[in-house]
């Protein structure tokens, strides 16, 4: 810069400064959007539905009865292949128990749910 008077060695010193702090800020939204954006994500990858679906059909198998387990090894290769959730299920009904109780587990990679279910 020594072809340059002191006024224009000036201006040339505030470009760059202004330069960097837009990169500088630019960066900092940058990165405020990506947390934003894998928050809300994680809200949106609760399967709410799925454990719904999963929880009605076993409910379904209690009160219909399946003695051979044929629809507990359907509900469990049908979540691992198509929704990539392990899911299994258990009867905890007592022999002098009236009511039916099952225990339901639920687990994606992500999102872990388990639930005592007591007919009424």
């Amino acid at each position: 810069m020594a072809g340059l008077n002191d006024d224009a060695q000036w201006i040339v010193l505030m470009g760059f400064v202004v330069s960097f702090s837009l990169f500088f800020l630019a960066m900092t939204l940058n990165q405020s959007t990506l947390v934003g954006q894998t928050t809300a994500e994680s809200v949106l990858d609760f399967p709410k539905n799925d454990i719904r679906d999963v929880r009605s059909v076993i409910i379904q198998s209690a009160v219909i009865g399946d003695p051979n387990n044929v629809l507990h090894d359907d509900v469990t290769n049908i979540s691992m292949s198509r929704k990539e959730a392990v899911v299994y299920y258990y009867n905890m009904t007592g022999s002098s128990d009236t009511r039916i109780s099952y225990f339901i587990h639920y687990n994606n990679g992500v999102t872990e749910y388990n639930e005592t279910w007591t007919s009424s």
